[in-house]
């Protein structure tokens, strides 16, 4: 037996593939149903309309970053991680601040054996954002470490 909610977003997708399928140049409808894909674990069939709504125009600017987001995260979920890294690179350089494309792409970056940019995204996250106090104490060493793991004295 399926719960409400699973049922009630079966039903959403139901819909917004109807709609895809009338309006398929509708940007903001192929991001919707990419994502109702996404939160009801068919991410392979998610990935055609996260494509259509980044390859248009008329997402907003909160959209379209969590539809690179969104993309991303479902490339590696699906073990595609050259795709992962590569579109999550791309989410990174149209918001650089985005903490969360940020995190995706170190754990992309971890999957393709890209061990030390992924720790030096992450370092540089944790202390650029923190409010942690242990870390803001050594907030300027982390920062430099981030830099260069490897670095000794």
């Amino acid at each position: 037996m399926s719960a409400p909610e699973d049922d009630r977003l079966e039903e959403t997708r139901r819909h917004l593939l109807d709609l895809a399928a009338r309006f398929p140049d509708d940007a903001d409808v192929a991001y919707r149903t990419a994502c109702v894909h996404d939160r009801l674990g068919l991410e392979a069939e998610a990935v055609p309309f996260y494509e259509r709504c980044l390859s248009g125009t008329g997402l907003s600017a909160e959209d379209r970053r969590g539809a690179l987001l969104g993309l991303g995260s479902t490339y590696r979920v699906l073990g595609q991680y050259a795709h992962a890294v590569e579109t999550l690179r791309r989410g990174v350089a149209e918001y650089p601040d985005d903490g969360g494309l940020r995190t995706f792409l170190a754990m992309a970056l971890y999957n393709t054996g890209e061990h030390h940019e992924a720790m030096r995204i992450l370092l540089d996250l944790l202390a650029t954002t923190s409010h942690d106090p242990s870390v803001q104490q050594y907030r300027r060493a982390i920062a430099l470490y981030a830099e260069d793991l490897d670095a000794t004295a």
